[in-house]
């Protein structure tokens, strides 16, 4: 054996393998020391919120039409040919401007013809009366009959009579001469119009001349299922809301290129009837145009304020987690810094965050950031999460 070691040939080879076994030793040692000097393993740093109450309008976005505040089909009185057409299509109108002319020559004859039946009347009651007087005074000294004298008073009233029925008369006359102009009963635009100079137009026809619409201020007419309103009434009732101080409901709109439009309106009426066909309620809100932005038949999105709760706790998007039933659980900072699951009640989305009714208390530590990394039970490294997630929200809650 000795000899064999002393072999110029293997030397080389046994010094390879005792600096093998060297190594092999030595990381040994190095890996059974490893637990004892280690210790526990590091807790994994997360970003938290800490929840906090505070007071939020909510708001209930709902779709709705514009629709006039008055709306006038003008419709000719009188029969007669169409002189004139006074106003230029789609412009602006005032109460009480001429806007078609009828020929009046029929209508002036038949005035200046009552005027001339109402003289005529009021010359016989002249007559009349003298007669009724002197036959009063002759009846008493037996000159005359009492019949001739009943039929002078009665002659009298009926004279009396004729002028009334004439004055009627001539009070038509003057109407339907004044309706040969035809006249716009509100301030508005107008639109086409239906008919030209030279057409012929009778009294009360079906077809309008033209319409006028009042658009400033004009009415948005919302609809809201029962449903929802039904939900705003209980909440009130229990509550979980408190009614916005004042007696308007203020409500904003968003046009229809998604642009706000920027006049306030406020809530004026609510339909006391549910629509059988789509189960809704229609809401009425009218808002000033000063511009004539809004015209009849736009579509619109209204948000509508419809209440306030007055302690809200709301968590950024991010830190509410669903469990395998859909049920909506967030991840807390407990006691020791463990991690600990907790189920609470997300009952509406406002921007960015989530509205939690139940499950938290203010002062809770919601986990926003690194909840891949942990698991409830572990132990974590809680830091303020960056303000972005903490800010409160700045726009009114949205249902």
């Amino acid at each position: 054996m000795h000899q064999a070691l002393s072999n110029p040939i293997l030397k080389p080879f046994a010094a390879t393998l005792a600096c093998a076994l060297i190594v092999s030793a030595c990381g040994g040692e190095a890996k059974q020391a490893a637990p004892a000097g280690g210790g526990a393993p590091q807790a994994s740093p997360v970003g938290i919120v800490t929840a906090k109450t505070e007071p939020i309008q909510l708001t209930t976005e709902l779709p709705g039409r514009t629709a006039a505040y008055m709306v006038a089909e003008l419709r000719p009185q009188v029969t007669g040919i169409v002189q004139k057409r006074l106003f230029t299509e789609g412009g602006s109108v005032k109460e009480g401007q001429s806007l078609y002319r009828i020929d009046p020559a029929t209508y002036r004859a038949n005035y200046e013809s009552a005027k001339a039946s109402v003289a005529r009347a009021e010359a016989n009651v002249y007559s009349a009366r003298l007669k009724a007087q002197r036959y009063a005074d002759l009846v008493k000294i037996e000159a005359v009959s009492k019949q001739a004298n009943d039929d002078a008073a009665a002659a009298l009233k009926q004279a009396e009579a004729d002028v009334a029925s004439a004055r009627a008369a001539l009070e038509k006359a003057r109407i339907d001469l004044a309706f040969t102009e035809v006249k716009s009963p509100i301030s508005g635009r107008i639109g086409r119009s239906s008919v030209t100079a030279g057409a012929l137009v009778t009294a009360n026809q079906a077809d309008a001349l033209a319409t006028v619409q009042q658009l400033d201020p004009i009415y948005v007419d919302l609809t809201q299922s029962s449903t929802d309103l039904l939900r705003l009434k209980r909440d009130l009732a229990d509550g979980k809301l408190q009614r916005v101080p004042g007696q308007a409901v203020p409500v904003r709109l968003v046009l229809e290129d998604g642009s706000d439009y920027a006049p306030e309106g406020r809530l004026a009426v609510s339909e006391v009837t549910v629509d059988s066909n789509t189960g809704s309620v229609t809401l009425r809100a009218v808002f000033p145009n000063p511009k004539g932005e809004l015209l009849p038949g736009m579509y619109v999105r209204a948000h509508l304020v419809q209440g306030e709760v007055e302690q809200a706790i709301l968590l950024p998007h991010a830190a509410v987690s669903r469990d395998p039933r859909g049920n909506a659980v967030v991840m807390l900072v407990g006691a020791e810094n463990k991690v600990e699951a907790r189920p609470v009640t997300a009952v509406r989305s406002i921007g960015d965050k989530w509205l939690i009714s139940t499950g938290l208390a203010a002062g809770d530590k919601v986990i926003v950031d690194g909840l891949q990394k942990i698991r409830p039970g572990a132990t974590v490294a809680p830091q303020e999460a960056n303000a972005g997630a903490t800010a409160p929200a700045a726009a009114p809650a949205k249902q």
